[in-house]
């Protein structure tokens, strides 16, 4: 009986052996196969999540210069498959008005002020894009609603065979002189609503209070020989010799010099002296908009132009300055902001002043007569 018994033990013993190592066999099996099945689905997902991020448009509404933003965007549109919708000679305040019915995904601006002041409207979105940290906080906002990537200064562009260095006027107080009327063939600015002239009255605004911005620019549209309503058209007029100088930004300098006839021109970069204000800067960059019907893609958008080579190709032909300190100019003729004395003042503070500086443009009369 004992025997029996313990051969019975065995037996039983045996068997569940078998049967267990069955199991574990099984589960074994469900395992990998489980994981193949999980590699699967996983690949799947991620391959239809980069489909998903690769597919479909992108609407930008643009402010700048349709030369310097249409190569940057199809590049994009190449590398990534997404088909980009592009609103060129956009307007900030055209963001206010489809605040009800979101049109854009992506904001590009010549002015930080302009992308501040949207950004304190609630209308652009936060964002934590790849390598945003390659551009210093001071130009992007808190929580990169936009970010800042290349940059510029103030200063005149001059033609070098009506007028010398010496007889150019060496800082922004000096305009408020008559005498700068009676320099041959005179000088010319932008009209007030330009993005560009809206930054520099804002820094003034910012440096001087209002009264005395305003009668700074009652001066220049009296004074002025011509008022345009781009600084293209000025620089070309310099490089004529229709003006003896004009007030720009330092790239349009750049550009005069590339052309193969009326490049002999000169710049001066203003209030450089030691008790001086310094240079007015301001810098072009993208915003994420709030709610805008391709949101993914808007991210993926500001993943790759923060990409070092996206970053310079946003620099682009416009001849600015990358923010970003360990990108090179793409120019010899370049002046790095680091050796300029720029004016003391964050540029997020544009947007305290964008929409209250249109208003005293406005009341001036600069924004309404070309000459």
């Amino acid at each position: 009986m004992k025997k029996y018994s313990k051969y019975l033990l065995l037996l039983v013993l045996a068997a569940f052996l078998v049967i267990a190592a069955a199991c574990g066999q099984e589960e074994d099996q469900g395992e990998s196969g489980d994981n193949e099945a999980d590699g699967d689905t996983e690949t799947e997902e991620t391959s239809e999540e980069g489909v998903s991020e690769l597919d479909g448009e992108l609407v930008v509404y643009s402010a700048r210069n349709e030369q310097f933003v249409q190569a940057l965007l199809d590049k994009f549109s190449e590398e990534t498959g997404i088909e980009v919708n592009t609103l060129h000679e956009a307007e900030p305040l055209q963001l206010r008005e489809e605040a009800g019915n979101v049109q854009a995904d992506i904001f590009i601006s010549n002015d930080i002020g302009a992308l501040e002041y949207l950004n304190g409207e609630g209308l652009l979105e936060a964002s934590n894009p790849e390598n945003v940290e390659s551009i210093d906080s001071q130009y992007r906002a808190e929580n990169n609603e936009w970010v800042a990537i290349s940059a510029r200064a103030r200063g005149f562009i001059y033609n070098k065979d009506l007028v010398s260095e010496d007889e150019v006027p060496t800082s922004m107080e000096d305009l408020f002189d008559a005498e700068w009327a009676d320099v041959e063939n005179g000088y010319a600015i932008t009209r007030g609503g330009n993005g560009g002239m809206i930054g520099n009255v804002s820094a003034l605004r910012y440096e001087w209070g209002d009264e005395r911005t305003a009668e700074w620019i009652e001066s220049i549209q009296e004074n002025a020989a011509g008022i345009f309503d781009g600084h293209g058209d000025i620089r070309r007029a310099v490089g004529a010799g229709e003006h003896a100088f004009g007030l720009v930004n330092n790239y349009y300098y750049h550009q005069q010099l590339e052309e193969p006839n009326d490049n002999n021109v000169g710049f001066v970069y203003p209030d450089q002296g030691e008790e001086e204000m310094g240079a007015i800067a301001n810098a072009a960059g993208v915003g994420m908009v709030a709610g805008g019907p391709n949101e993914e893609n808007a991210r993926a958008f500001m993943d790759w132009v923060l990409e070092e080579e996206n970053q310079l190709a946003f620099v682009g032909e416009s001849l600015e300055v990358p923010i970003n300190p360990e990108l090179d100019p793409p120019y010899e003729e370049a002046v790095r902001f680091d050796e300029l004395k720029i004016q003391d003042m964050p540029l997020r503070e544009l947007g305290n002043y964008f929409e209250d500086t249109r208003m005293l443009i406005e009341d001036s009369g600069l924004d309404l007569d070309l000459r």
